[in-house]
């Protein structure tokens, strides 16, 4: 083979690796989270079931969901989409986070949203255990659901605060 042909071949090669990599669809990859992630930048993240995740600093460019019995500490992170979580044990968002759309903590033990601005809405619905909403800033609403464990909710702006069925022990 000749130079001319090599190089051919070789930018031959390299346009149809460009082809693939524009013609494959972008897919948002979701991580599993069992420890801690610093100020890294992830798409979605879930806690798995039993789990603890811890974060610092951390970019999640979509939602984060917390899986049965497990544990959620997030300082300082920024969510684009939800903060979501279901029959989890307990989940922590705080100092200076930020949430582009809902914190949803349904049927779960305790949770704390504190010092951070959430764009849609915070709901706590049927959870057994604590409950605080602490110097927030919420686009949308603050809802407090049937919940046994009690809820401590203030200092907070927002737009408006739905307390339906709030049953304190």
């Amino acid at each position: 083979m000749n130079r001319f042909t090599k190089t051919a071949a070789i930018a031959g090669a390299t346009g149809i690796a460009a082809s693939l990599l524009i013609a494959s669809p972008a897919a948002a990859e979701e991580i599993a989270c069992t420890g801690s992630l610093g100020a890294i930048t992830v798409d979605n993240l879930r806690v798995p079931q039993g789990a603890t995740c811890m974060l610092n600093g951390t970019q999640v460019e979509g939602t984060i969901t917390v899986k049965g019995n497990a544990r959620l500490v997030a300082v300082n992170v920024d969510v684009d989409g939800n903060v979501q979580a279901e029959n989890s044990r307990r989940v922590v968002v705080k100092g200076g986070s930020t949430v582009g759309g809902s914190v949803q903590i349904v049927q779960s033990g305790a949770a704390r949203v504190a010092r951070t601005a959430v764009n849609a809405d915070i709901q706590f619905d049927a959870n057994s255990r604590p409950l605080a909403a602490l110097r927030n800033t919420v686009g949308g609403s603050i809802q407090v659901i049937q919940n046994t464990g009690g809820a401590d909710i203030s200092n907070n702006r927002v737009r408006k605060i739905t307390a339906a069925g709030v049953i304190t022990t």
